[in-house]
């Protein structure tokens, strides 16, 4: 796998796709939280271009019956991988996604202030692919080489910082087999 490389918040590898969706952090140079969550629209299925429609406020609320339920949400993550592995990126990862929500780690509240958002596609229950646990794994290195306050005890699920609220990446999401595939 080529090492991946950020310039400037945003990973050369990744497509890049921006999401008007974001704003400043308020400390710029406090980036040391990794959230990974999950999504499919609609629930279940993939790669039909409708998470990046979504993501930069484009999403046709005919298009399905779901979609008129969340068509109003202005929302974004830093960088999704889709079923085949591909990298496409929303958000420098020097600016403050709309991932996480009300949210709190560490005691520390408002995630999105201080974190990175990376959406696998898929579901809670369905297996994530080998593709996406290996570009997860280098996109995790890299941002771990760019953002060194982020270790592998800073990394956690949007369960963890939104529990009762959400539920991603959820029981499918090998742990264990993440964690221990890091340089960090």
């Amino acid at each position: 796998m080529t090492e991946l490389t950020i310039n400037k918040g945003w990973v050369t590898q990744a497509r890049h796709c921006p999401s008007p969706n974001y704003g400043d952090r308020p400390e710029a140079s406090d980036i040391s939280l990794l959230v990974i969550h999950n999504i499919s629209l609609p629930p279940g299925e993939y790669g039909n271009g409708h998470i990046e429609r979504f993501f930069t406020n484009c999403l046709d609320c005919k298009a399905h019956p779901y979609f008129a339920e969340i068509a109003h949400l202005k929302v974004s993550s830093h960088l999704l991988i889709s079923r085949t592995g591909e990298l496409v990126q929303f958000v420098g990862l020097d600016k403050r996604a709309w991932h996480a929500g009300r949210s709190r780690f560490a005691g520390r509240e408002e995630c999105n202030d201080f974190s990175i958002g990376i959406e696998l596609e898929g579901t809670d229950t369905q297996p994530y692919t080998a593709h996406q646990y290996h570009a997860l794994r280098g996109l995790t290195d890299a941002i771990m080489r760019e953002y060194p306050e982020i270790t592998p005890a800073r990394i956690t699920g949007h369960s963890d910082i939104a529990p009762g609220r959400k539920t991603d990446p959820g029981p499918a999401f090998e742990w264990s087999r993440y964690l221990a595939a890091l340089k960090g």
